[in-house]
């Protein structure tokens, strides 16, 4: 009884931790009327995006409140003619550059890479430097929104996570643990009080950076070699002595990151290695995370067909209680969550096999992601 005693309170403690973080710390811009008089320059990467750019470059180009705005885009080395979709979404207007971008040299990966091609062509006029992935589309005043937020957080870097959406069951399992992770986990408030490089946080696919921190920190050529670039970045704005910030986004932008469970299972799996770092490190987090909410369910199965009732009853309250800590962060990220977060055993049961196929990949070098090696 005592070793399911602990399950749930050590479950209860990370649970209270979400609704501490989302009640009091999670910052949360919204789309409305916003002016920002600044020079914003918003750059976007593309390699093989003929499929989903539109909705994103078309959500740029009707973006409001923002007067002195430009768009630049990369068009990474696509072979399904993402340019000419650009051109044909883009026609005359002044605002848009297209650039051919070049293969990354020796040391740099490709998102790395086509970003700071980004960077260094942008109108230097710019101030602020806004990312944007392919996969996003903005609300009209996302970016005044995001932009006046970093200024009033008086940050360097800005991470808006966007509302991911979610289609199919593998989408549904997976992708809410995203925010889950952060907000169960990560201080936000101490994060953004901190100077310690390792307590930071970021999502590469909206990212608002002061220009002149972004220099100071070596944009992205201190994370010219990372996987995880945007994480990356903000631990260099840090180094930097920089501020970081993360928000919810959800009123700002949305997300379709993948189209199909292969996509999903080889994004994750490019990447996870990365965000655990030490396999070691790794084993232990992954295991923690299986006992405090994979294993009540089973606990409690097992303990009824045993005549166990109290011990089922605690091993319940624990499940119930990390049910809990889903639903919170679901519901402050504008994620679903009913029913999916009945299913958050399996959904960590999931998350442990990514994270085993991720090392066992990456030790074959077997890695890669749109084409290029990613190791």
């Amino acid at each position: 009884m005592s070793g399911v005693l602990a399950l749930l309170v050590g479950v209860a403690v990370l649970t209270a931790h979400t609704l501490v973080n989302a009640g009091r710390w999670l910052r949360r811009p919204v789309d409305r009327p916003t002016e920002v008089t600044e020079p914003v320059a918003v750059l976007l990467p593309l390699r093989d995006e003929a499929t989903r750019v539109t909705p994103c470059l078309a959500a740029l180009l009707a973006q409001r409140g923002v007067p002195d705005l430009r768009i630049v885009v990369l068009d990474d080395g696509s072979t399904d003619g993402t340019a000419d979709v650009v051109r044909a979404v883009a026609g005359d207007d002044p605002r848009v550059t297209l650039l051919t971008g070049v293969a990354p040299p020796p040391g740099w990966l490709g998102k790395p890479h086509a970003c700071w091609q980004l960077a260094t062509r942008a109108d230097p006029a710019a101030t602020a430097l806004v990312f944007v992935d392919a996969d996003v589309v903005l609300r009209p005043y996302a970016v005044a929104a995001a932009v006046t937020e970093l200024r009033a957080a008086r940050v360097t870097l800005l991470s808006p996570y966007p509302r991911i959406l979610v289609a199919t069951a593998a989408d549904r399992l997976v992708q809410p643990l995203l925010q889950w992770l952060w907000l169960t986990f990560l201080p936000l408030r101490a994060m953004e009080r901190s100077p310690r490089p390792s307590l930071a946080a970021a999502g590469g696919q909206f990212l608002v950076v002061d220009r002149a921190g972004y220099a100071a920190a070596g944009g992205h050529t201190a994370v010219a070699g990372k996987i995880l670039e945007d994480v990356e970045l903000a631990r260099a704005v840090k180094r930097a002595g920089g501020r970081i910030a993360l928000a919810d986004g959800s009123r700002l932008a949305s997300c379709r990151m993948y189209d199909d469970w292969p996509q999903l299972r080889d994004g994750y799996t490019k990447s996870l290695w990365a965000s655990f770092g030490h396999p070691g490190a790794a084993a232990v987090v992954v295991g923690l995370l299986l006992l405090l909410y994979a294993a009540p369910p089973l606990v409690a199965l097992v303990a009824l067909l045993t005549g166990a009732p109290a011990v089922a009853g605690v091993a319940l309250a624990a499940y119930a209680v990390g049910v809990l800590g889903r639903v919170v962060s679901a519901r402050a990220t504008g994620g679903r969550w009913w029913p999916d977060a009945l299913a958050h055993p399996v959904s960590v049961v999931v998350l442990g096999w990514l994270t085993l196929r991720s090392y066992h990949l990456r030790k074959r070098h077997r890695l890669s992601w749109r084409g290029r090696p990613v190791t």
